[in-house]
């Protein structure tokens, strides 16, 4: 199988039949979200550990917040002191330096911590991708290919084989996103030596840029650009905020701070965000929302792509640095590549005639 082990969603493919075929989970969905909580002795992934936290399922939690991680592996491979300051204010669950001055997640099970490392964590997300293919191809699966951001270091590719390993996954190759992207439009297929391809990887968490060569059906990688602080998450942040003030305005008395009513909204703002690419209107409703107080609100479009202009600007700017850096113009890219969730936002995806639209990707993969 191949594993696109992702920072806040994850996919799976099996190779069967000569072709790729990406898999949905048990809940129907194509992407799992990385996220696993614990309750006392067991762990729930994927999307029932989303939905455990959100009011929407049946199983009951203590400290639902300190119980649920996710972003793990923006933990991958690194040193406590390397960890973003930013990230550890933001994450509702504690980290701190193992005796190697590693980082390891501490979660809070009733009135005892326990420690997890992040390849652990990880390890229990490819356990949920590891079922998933095996309930397809009804048969063991025992090797894997993982892809891994461009810019991963060795440590933090090590650490991603390593949670392969805990997973009991033989880890065949580790290959850098871009390139599996590439591969996937079968663009190392369809000739023309030289050409140079901008992959544009914009996923729940993370922003990664980086050009791309083809010569002799083989990739190289020419500069690379991101930001791993900007993604789909930062976008349901700015309709968070939005729906926030305007609950205010509406409940000048209220100051929410459950934490399960945030969540819930967020749930729902990110529902928006969705319906968002496919409508220009949408719609946020939430019964029961704070202290019996029912929410509803309206977002349009062009209010969503207002609030998150900056962000938009910004990704360009990252884009024209990988350029600088490749020393290229856009006109000598022949493909853009746009890969990742966000990437359906029309905004992001513009009318480029070079753009490849996944509905291609399919057609690309047939023999």
């Amino acid at each position: 199988m191949g594993v696109d082990l992702g920072t806040t969603y994850s996919c799976v493919g099996v190779l069967k039949n000569g072709t790729v075929q990406i898999l949905c989970n048990d809940q129907g969905f194509r992407t799992t979200p990385s996220t696993v909580t614990f309750v006392r002795d067991l762990s729930i992934t994927g999307d029932a550990s989303v939905l455990s936290i959100t009011g929407d399922a049946s199983v009951a939690l203590q400290k639902p917040a300190a119980n649920t991680v996710f972003d793990a592996k923006r933990l991958m491979g690194l040193k406590f002191k390397d960890v973003a300051p930013s990230d550890l204010k933001r994450w509702p669950f504690r980290v701190e330096p193992d005796v190697f001055g590693k980082a390891r997640i501490m979660v809070s099970l009733e009135d005892e911590e326990k420690a997890f490392s992040p390849e652990q964590i990880s390890s229990m997300v490819l356990t949920k991708m590891r079922k998933t293919a095996r309930a397809y191809v009804c048969s063991p699966i025992t090797n894997a290919v993982l892809t891994v951001p461009a810019y991963f270091n060795g440590s933090q590719r090590q650490a991603t084989k390593d949670a392969g390993g805990m997973a009991g996954l033989n880890v065949l190759r580790i290959i850098d996103e871009p390139v599996a992207a590439a591969i996937a439009y079968g663009l190392d297929k369809r000739g023309g030596a030289g050409k140079n391809i901008l992959v544009y990887d914009l996923g729940g968490g993370t922003l990664d840029v980086a050009l791309l060569t083809i010569e002799d059906r083989k990739f190289e990688v020419k500069a690379t650009a991101g930001d791993r602080h900007l993604g789909g998450e930062d976008f349901d942040d700015r309709i968070v905020e939005f729906c926030m003030r305007d609950f205010r305005r509406k409940n000048p008395e209220k100051n929410i701070t459950d934490a399960v009513a945030l969540r819930r909204l967020r749930t729902q703002c990110e529902r928006a965000k969705r319906t968002l690419s496919s409508s220009v209107q949408a719609t946020i409703e939430i019964a029961s929302f704070y202290e019996g107080i029912d929410y509803s609100c309206s977002l349009s479009r062009a209010c969503f792509e207002e609030l998150c202009m900056d962000y938009f600007c910004k990704s360009i700017g990252l884009v024209e640095s990988c350029l600088r850096d490749a020393g290229m113009d856009k006109e000598n890219v022949h493909d853009v590549v746009l890969v990742g969730g966000s990437t359906y936002i029309p905004k992001v995806k513009g009318n480029d005639p070079r753009v490849l639209q996944r509905q291609g990707a399919q057609q690309l993969h047939q023999p």
